[in-house]
């Protein structure tokens, strides 16, 4: 066995506040009933959150998979990464479209309750995707804002956390930056809104990862652990010893998630916009990727 091979299984056993874990992505374009195999995967691999991207078009037994997930130990999140209507946006201009979106949502909480998922994530105030290349109404954050309180609402009946990913300017008009999320979390004045901070969104719409993270500190509840090509967190663009050592100051010991496409299904990642090779491997990708991480997290610990 090599040493970057011992190297790296060391460092998957290491002992960690945080919360690693990995995106169905990575490992399957569609989670179904037949794909449970990879909870045993990822449990094998000393992770303990596994995330499911739901939708209209990702049928399968939501008991059966939370079953099992909750067998292993495994915390589940979802987001909303399957079929998704347009017209089902809590940031529409039209009132019935908001309503349609909220409806939506509240559909996907159920999901995650019934899988006894911790978490509904994503850029949920709008619809990845739509980009209005407009000034933006005096209404719009406060109309979204309405329908996240709503939905927090609902999904802490159901004890489910909300949590807002801002997406890069290229995906969406509505949440780019940390600034703009703690606003709208602010107008929304729900405590069950929390942040999702994706360290490959965020690389084009700011300047200091530091800064980025103490704003949305109060809120932070999981992050996406993406290089700034989407690949495995590591020899790219963005400062993981700054990132690490901002986390370890603020206290944080939530989840940290890899997350990108498998580029050996079929045309899965160029589907999803991905055009480049970097994930053609979902399992040495996550244990390159967390092995990196935790040598991280253990330097900022020093």
């Amino acid at each position: 066995m090599s040493y970057e091979i011992r190297r790296t299984r060391l460092y998957l056993l290491f002992s960690s506040h945080m919360k690693y874990g990995v995106h169905s992505y990575l490992f399957t374009e569609r989670w179904s009933d037949d794909q449970l195999h990879v909870l045993d995967l990822v449990k094998e691999l000393g992770l303990s959150m596994f995330e499911i991207s739901v939708g209209d078009d990702v049928p399968f037994d939501r008991r059966r998979t939370g079953k099992h997930a909750a067998s292993l130990g495994l915390d589940l999140f979802i987001g909303p990464g399957g079929a998704w209507p347009l017209e089902c946006d809590l940031s529409a201009d039209e009132p019935e479209n908001r309503a349609r979106g909220l409806d939506w949502h509240k559909r996907q909480v159920d999901t995650a309750a019934e899988l006894g998922a911790v978490a509904y994530a994503g850029a949920l105030y709008a619809h990845p995707g739509v980009v209005k290349r407009r000034r933006p109404p005096a209404d719009e954050f406060p109309r979204t804002a309405e329908g996240l309180h709503a939905l927090a609402e609902y999904a802490a009946s159901r004890e489910v956390v909300i949590a807002l990913e801002p997406m890069s300017h290229f995906r969406t008009h509505m949440v780019n930056t940390p600034g703009q999320v703690m606003r709208l979390i602010d107008l929304a004045d729900h405590e069950n809104l929390r942040v999702l901070f994706d360290t490959y969104h965020i690389v084009t719409e700011i300047r200091s990862y530091e800064s980025a993270l103490r704003t949305v500190a109060p809120r932070l509840y999981a992050l996406h652990a993406c290089e700034n090509d989407r690949g495995s967190p590591g020899g790219g663009l963005v400062p993981w010893e700054e990132i690490f050592s901002v986390l370890r100051e603020i206290g944080f010991a939530g989840y940290i998630g890899l997350e990108s496409y498998n580029s050996s299904i079929d045309d899965f990642a160029v589907q999803r916009g991905m055009f480049h090779n970097v994930c053609p491997d979902g399992r040495a990708f996550t244990e390159r990727g967390i092995a990196f991480l935790k040598r991280m997290e253990a330097k900022a610990q020093k």
